[in-house]
């Protein structure tokens, strides 16, 4: 086993170009040419220049029509500049003969709220989708035909062909060469049938569907027909589809190094054995037509009832930089923003065919953006690598990944630095992720990096430094802005603003990590910062204000934001161009182009003044809802029965129990809501519970309209959406989590459980949250 870096040990790796020449494959050039996308084998280019898109799932058909548009601006403000979407034949047509495309299921009117706010599409049109849907997709009367379904069976792709004529006829005049729909993806996870993936391509563009880029999922080995579609992969830190005690899985794993290995063998990998009988899959390589693209990065993790994964923020950014560092061309999240299934019984489930027990309903997926609408951790991380993406995209996107000369020997290697440079030869960016899940790891001590570039080694930094646990980061290297380059930072790039006289480059700091930057010689840097030698300078990391580098060609300021408030960091782009702004609650760009949020009390957002170089506070007119937080009273109303150790099993899974079980096991709770508070408007309005068990629902007026498995998080659900009103009667049942179930568990909650004498069931608090909108106020 090598021994770990040290001090003495410089961290090295020398720009290695592309192995091919740039080239312009069919796709999206002479077929399906598109006014603004266009496919190279190296990157994408969006209106003539190199760009990385950034595409975040939500399913329109799993929120309330009116949640579409607080949604899309908030994952517009995080960054998002793709939508992806499933459109989900089952909720579509559960009847043969005929869609629906109506309330939550317009998803015309969709796609033209996205275009409105400057968003792209990307379609998932199936036929089959998985997203942990009842038959994948498939209406009942799908599922039942006697057909060979997923092949080119005639009598399946006859009524597959009606489908996407429906489709077709409800999408017409909005995809095109002037269109925001980019993106189409057929099929999903469709591992051997390259044939049936080309003419299923056939199918949708004789409906009247086109798109500039064709995508399949290329995970598993698949074979795929290169010429027709381009690959794309997943990264998921860990997942609900390997048994409850199984120990953290190698292909998990994999997703915390740098590597130029997109394939992930373990996605879906269940579902393949179940129906197949193998998991076995071979790695299928980087497309030599494509550039390096991903679909499916961990937004958060759904749960199934066997295995209750909880991604931390970390958890997730980390996997996302580690894609950005490994040469990513494209970088798509699953889910983004969560959401509810429309209707009961439309959950992946054993009963139909698949080995886990997903909820009837709950369809949160601890995304960044859950599906009360709550922004979780994970948001404001990604948001920053969002900003980074969008600030330098275009001089990223050319540039190929090089990793170290010393890699990680497996996946128990804790000890050498994950780290992976991006650069065309002479700039370029250090990317570091010195985190993963589950296994912490311990500082890095002494990381000095040795960067071999067209000019000549660049040395980063000038002494060697500690590299905190938890450290995800990019940090620039000689990077030129307004005629002044940067030699090198140990802060992560965040932005560029527009600004008169020069423009600001904003980097943020490391937490634990001195901010020094190096600049040429003959450049003169003003403000507060410390010069430590060897034409480096040390910035005060509580410092919020700009120091201005001078050099022969031209002014630069650089504002470097501490860490303590990185993760309060929005770049927006308004009207009056791109803004910097603090703030710890949500904030977007209303439709009159001024900064608008919510906030829990008295709204507190400043604004980065490039004039005064300083940050303002931004004058919100805001109802603010006082308190912000009201305990709910939670009335007993029957105590819960003895529950057994296993519901039953399928492939060594356990079942979740029935709605009749739950009904009759579990204690039942009346939770007496404040009439005014509930029809208080201002803002939105949520149920937050804090409990322990194994299975809760929540039911208004007698109905079932939530539920969650347990996997100790709080479970949050917005009482519009639920449909509570004054005077509705609403019940909360919890099932006893008994102490011999097979259900893995997050740590946190395990040592909950193990703790517990006997069954574990605990109704800790309910609180109704009280969010008010602001908007800002221009005087």
């Amino acid at each position: 086993m090598p021994s770990p870096n040290t001090a003495l040990d410089l961290l090295t790796a020398t720009h290695r170009p592309h192995g091919n020449a740039l080239l312009r494959p069919p796709m999206s050039n002479t077929e399906d040419p598109h006014g603004r996308w266009r496919v190279t084998n190296h990157y994408l280019e969006c209106g003539g220049r190199p760009a990385i898109p950034v595409s975040g799932e939500i399913h329109f058909s799993r929120l309330p029509r009116n949640r579409w548009e607080d949604r899309l601006r908030l994952m517009k403000a995080g960054g998002i500049t793709v939508v992806a979407c499933y459109v989900f034949w089952i909720h579509h047509g559960p009847v043969e003969g005929g869609a629906r495309f109506d309330g939550n299921l317009d998803v015309a009117a969709f796609v033209r709220l996205c275009a409105s706010l400057d968003l792209d599409v990307v379609l998932r049109i199936g036929p089959w989708a998985h997203g942990e849907v009842r038959n994948g997709g498939f209406p009942d009367w799908v599922q039942a035909a006697g057909v060979e379904h997923r092949t080119n069976d005639p009598a399946y792709l006859a009524m597959v062909e009606r489908w996407y004529n429906l489709l077709g006829a409800e999408l017409r005049g909005l995809s095109g060469p002037d269109g925001n729909v980019i993106g189409i993806q057929l099929e999903n996870e469709l591992y051997d049938q390259p044939a049936h993936l080309s003419r299923l391509k056939e199918l949708a563009r004789a409906a009247g569907l086109t798109a500039p880029i064709w995508t399949a999922t290329a995970w598993g080995g698949a074979d795929l027909p290169e010429a027709e579609v381009l690959p794309v992969f997943g990264g998921y830190g860990d997942g609900f589809w390997v048994d409850a005690d199984a120990p953290w899985d190698p292909t998990f794993r994999q997703h915390y190094f740098f590597s130029h290995q997109w394939d992930d063998p373990g996605i879906g990998a269940d579902l393949r054995e179940h129906l197949s009988g193998s998991d076995a899959a071979p790695r299928r390589s980087t497309s030599s037509l494509y550039p390096p693209a991903t679909c499916e990065l961990a937004g958060g993790m759904a749960t199934a009832y066997h295995r209750r994964p909880w991604p931390e923020g970390k958890d997730v950014a980390a996997v996302a930089n580690n894609k950005i560092g490994s040469g990513s061309g494209w970088q798509g999240y699953y889910m983004f923003a969560g959401g509810t299934n429309p209707a009961a019984c439309l959950q992946e489930s054993q009963a139909t065919g698949y080995p886990n027990d997903l909820p009837e309903f709950d369809y949160d997926f601890h995304a960044p953006i859950g599906a009360s609408g709550r922004l979780a951790p994970s948001f404001a991380l990604l948001r920053r690598q969002h900003a980074f993406l969008a600030a330098f995209g275009e001089r990223l996107a050319p540039m190929p990944s090089t990793l170290p000369d010393r890699e990680p020997w497996g996946v128990d290697d804790a000890e050498t630095l994950r780290w992976a440079l991006r650069s065309d030869g002479e700039s370029g960016f250090v990317f570091i992720s010195w985190h993963q899940a589950h296994i912490p790891l311990p500082a890095y001590i002494g990381a000095q990096f040795r960067l071999g570039l067209a000019d000549g080694p660049v040395t980063v930094p000038d002494s060697p430094v500690d590299i905190p646990a938890g450290t995800i980061g990019a940090w620039p290297v000689n990077l030129e802005v307004a005629g002044v380059r940067l030699l090198w930072a140990t802060a992560s790039a965040l932005t560029v603003l527009d600004s008169e006289g020069s423009p600001t480059l904003v980097l943020a700091a490391e937490a634990g990590i001195e901010p020094r930057l190096c600049l040429p010689e003959g450049t003169v840097l003003s403000g507060e910062a410390a010069p430590v030698g060897g034409n480096a300078y040390a910035v005060p990391s509580s410092s919020l204000a700009p120091v201005t580098a001078t050099g022969s060609g031209g002014v630069l300021k650089i504002l470097v934001l501490p860490a303590s408030l990185a993760d309060q960091a929005w770049v927006l782009e308004t009207p009056r161009g791109l803004e910097l702004v603090l703030s710890a609650e949500p904030a977007w760009v209303d439709p009159r182009g001024l900064l608008a949020g919510r906030s829990l009390g008295t709204p507190s957002v400043r604004r980065y003044s490039s004039r005064s170089g300083r940050f303002e506070i931004v004058t919100a007119d805001a109802v603010v809802r006082e308190p912000s937080r009201l305990d709910v009273t939670v009335a007993p109303v029957r105590s819960a029965a003895a529950v057994p150790a296993s519901f039953g099993s399928l492939a060594g899974r356990a079942a979740a129990p029935g709605g009749e079980a739950v009904a009759e096991l579990a204690a039942v709770y009346r939770l007496d809501l404040p009439t005014t508070e509930i029809a208080a408007g201002g803002g939105p309005t949520e149920l937050e519970i804090t409990w322990a068990g194994d299975v809760a629902r929540l039911l208004v007026d007698g109905r079932v309209v939530a539920d969650r498995f347990w996997d100790g998080s709080a479970w949050v659900i917005d009482i519009g959406d639920a449909g509570i009103r004054p005077g509705a009667v609403v019940l909360l049942q919890v099932l006893p989590l008994s102490k011999d179930a097979k259900v893995g568990l997050p740590a946190g909650a395990q040592r909950l459980r193990d703790a517990a004498d006997g069954d574990l069931l605990a109704m800790d608090r309910v609180q109704l949250v009280c969010w008010s909108d602001w908007r800002e106020d221009l005087g």
